[in-house]
């Protein structure tokens, strides 16, 4: 087994290094940009403005970091003029202090109404009493909540149609740092792998996953880890009791960081020590239906197309039929970006037609119940000319990382 328990884990980390050192931020004229493209879909779509919440839109769309709670904090995004933040009053020092657009910061106390500061200051863009609003699909009910109440006559509407027509096609900008980010997690994955050994626990592997993403770069560590060991990998996301390694085990780990608000998620999975013919069987197979979906998503296929190609292949096998076990329990595939899990989707029936900068993971897991679980994920982008993948799939269940 090539690249697997090969190393202590002090020679693995000392084999790591920074890998962001060339990476710039998303910088103002982008969000303008983004901004400009949300209001020309909010006129051509009859939608007044669109309320954005702290968290991943907000920042999308304004570079502003902020975590959602209990207090608005958000702001308003007109289809035509400036953008507005609202927040608590007692908050603005620090949210100036994250401010990337330049925009006043309309404050509420807090004995006061923030719902009705959110009618106040849609009257003060130009829109009056029967406006359309369209809500963060991220908010929380209490939000569209308070502010139908503050404005009964407000017609309001799914934000996402909005954030959605915009977040989905990745720029040249964003593909980078999904690319670099993706980059760091392949070498993560190298060094987890090269450190396993009879005996360890699968808490000591997600610890070490975490350092080595830190020594590449990802200041925060992991953004999400799941390492399983044996039957354990025929559960999609993890069983809740530590492993133990031995030999003969299927080892799954999917993982991924964060670089400048962008995600990567990687999983492999092999065998510790010697494959059994089934193991190999049934990872050739998932390697397989990956590549089949790779080859159907073409711009102008729709998202669902690309679910049914890993499908049939899987049928062919006599694995499923549809999302039946053995076989591929969940969807083929999600978008990724600011998001670990955002638009489009790869599943059955979506409609969603394929369109260059769209950005997808490739994961058609098996589940083998009572035995294992093999799921290779890697992701994709799409161009005019086919997809591209961010990373080169497994090599083989002997040498997967191709070493």
């Amino acid at each position: 087994m090539k690249g697997i328990g090969y190393q202590t884990q002090e020679q693995a980390l000392a084999q790591l290094s920074d890998m962001t050192t060339d990476i710039a931020p998303i910088e103002e004229a982008e969000y303008r940009a983004r901004i400009s493209k949300a209001q020309a879909y909010m006129q051509a779509n009859h939608i007044d403005a669109v309320y954005l919440n702290a968290g991943t839109n907000m920042t999308y769309f304004t570079g502003l970091k902020w975590y959602a709670s209990e207090r608005l904090v958000g702001a308003l995004l007109p289809a035509q003029g400036d953008i507005a933040f609202i927040a608590p009053f007692f908050e603005i020092g620090s949210l100036r202090d994250y401010q990337v657009i330049d925009a006043p910061i309309h404050a509420w106390q807090e004995e006061e109404n923030p719902y009705e500061l959110v009618r106040d200051v849609m009257t003060q863009l130009g829109y009056g009493d029967t406006a359309t609003l369209a809500i963060d699909e991220s908010a929380q009910f209490f939000i569209a909540d308070g502010i139908k109440k503050a404005a009964p006559n407000y017609t309001l509407v799914n934000g996402g149609e909005v954030t959605k027509h915009c977040r989905m096609h990745k720029s040249a900008n964003e593909l980078a740092l999904i690319q670099r980010a993706m980059d760091m997690t392949l070498e993560v994955h190298k060094a987890a792998a090269s450190i396993l050994h009879e005996g360890i626990s699968t808490r000591e592997v997600e610890a070490f996953i975490n350092a080595a993403h830190k020594k590449v770069g990802a200041v925060a560590g992991n953004y999400f880890c799941i390492v399983l060991f044996g039957q354990a990998t025929s559960f999609p996301h993890g069983v809740k009791d530590a492993q133990t390694l031995k030999q003969g085990d299927m080892v799954l780990i999917d993982t991924g960081c964060q670089l400048n608000g962008y995600l990567s998620d990687i999983t492999r999975t092999y065998v510790f020590g010697e494959a059994t013919e089934r193991q190999r069987m049934f990872w050739e197979i998932e390697k397989n239906a990956q590549l089949k979906a790779f080859a159907a998503a073409q711009v102008g296929n729709t998202c669902g197309d690309v679910d049914l190609a890993a499908r049939s292949y899987l049928a062919e096998q006599n694995l499923g039929p549809d999302y039946q076990l053995p076989g591929c329990p969940h969807r083929t595939g999600h978008g990724i970006g600011m998001d670990i899990h955002e638009w489009p989707y790869l599943v059955k029936n979506n409609p969603q037609l394929l369109a260059p900068g769209m950005c997808f993971s490739n994961e058609p897991m098996l589940v083998i119940p009572g035995e294992f679980g093999v799921r290779l994920e890697d992701h994709f982008y799409t161009t005019e000319n086919g997809p591209v993948w961010f990373t080169e799939p497994a090599h083989s269940i002997d040498n997967p990382f191709g070493l």
